[in-house]
């Protein structure tokens, strides 16, 4: 089996979470080292300042001073400062249309895969589905 780069897998991650998560209508991948977004694919064309906008507030969300203060004091009342895994692994948003999924690569703690579906999506579906190809994603990491 031929190697993948880390773009091809990332790049391959995103088709998958639009055609096995119901009502998937974006997804994409933000690099937290940086804050950019890696890579995209959606059902609509949004303007570049829309999705500049959303790696940052998927930035804001994972890694944001007040984030990263709430898992500085669990590190410490845990006993575990020097450990580099963020308290926070996944979150939900919901808007009035949409359901947004963030989702922590466990094998790479810089990257977060974003997951947009429309509102009337089941939730549990969304988890399950989604987890599924995080895990398939997370193999392909380690190949990387």
């Amino acid at each position: 089996m031929a190697e993948r780069s880390l773009s091809q897998v990332l790049t391959d991650t995103v088709r998958d979470f639009r055609n096995q998560v119901p009502e998937c209508i974006a997804s994409g991948w933000v690099d937290m080292s940086t804050g950019m977004l890696l890579v995209a694919d959606t059902l609509d064309d949004h303007p570049t300042e829309v999705l500049d906008l959303l790696a940052a507030a998927t930035f804001d969300l994972f890694q944001g001073r007040n984030v990263t203060m709430i898992e500085d004091i669990w590190k410490q009342r845990r006993g575990t400062p020097g450990d580099d895994r963020h308290y926070f692994q996944e979150i939900v948003v919901n808007s009035d249309n949409l359901v947004h999924l963030f989702m922590r690569s466990g094998s790479n703690q810089d990257l977060v895969a974003v997951i947009v579906c429309r509102r009337q999506v089941n939730i549990g579906m969304l988890f399950a589905q989604a987890r599924m190809v995080m895990k398939q994603v997370e193999t392909g990491f380690a190949a990387v």
